[in-house]
């Protein structure tokens, strides 16, 4: 093997490890946030922030997403009393990211995160309590 044909071969290489690199930072910036795990490990639902919107992600599809952090927080920890109240013990585990941009975001609004939980629970037993309007 001559000197030339690896310093070509290696030129190579860099070049292809560049244009994958740059081929990543065109990409959408994707941060996991929080999960929701089974006893198994299972991942039941997620929530990641994309582009700066949270998105909630469950059964291995997208559920919703939204520029509060408070809501897809409270949407999750919803998501694991369900769970719970039907006896499937499931663990939920977020980063401090999400609980202090939820809480802040609570706080501006003149609420604490415990009580813009509830707030939001009443809200969404009003609505599933409210008739259907069909035209």
């Amino acid at each position: 093997m001559s000197i030339q044909s690896k310093a070509r071969r290696d030129a190579r290489k860099r070049k292809v490890e560049r244009e994958r690199n740059q081929e990543g930072a065109d990409a959408p910036r994707i941060e996991p946030h929080a999960e929701l795990r089974d006893r198994e490990g299972t991942l039941l639902a997620g929530v990641v922030r994309r582009d700066g919107v949270w998105v909630l992600g469950m059964d291995g599809r997208i559920a919703g997403s939204s520029n509060s952090a408070a809501r897809v927080l409270m949407l999750i920890r919803r998501a694991q009393r369900l769970h719970d109240d039907k006896g499937v013990p499931v663990k939920l585990v977020y980063s401090d990211a999400l609980r202090d941009a939820a809480e802040l975001e609570a706080r501006t609004i003149g609420l604490s995160l415990a009580d813009y939980e509830r707030q939001l629970e009443q809200g969404m037993a009003t609505a599933a309590a409210a008739p259907a309007v069909v035209n």
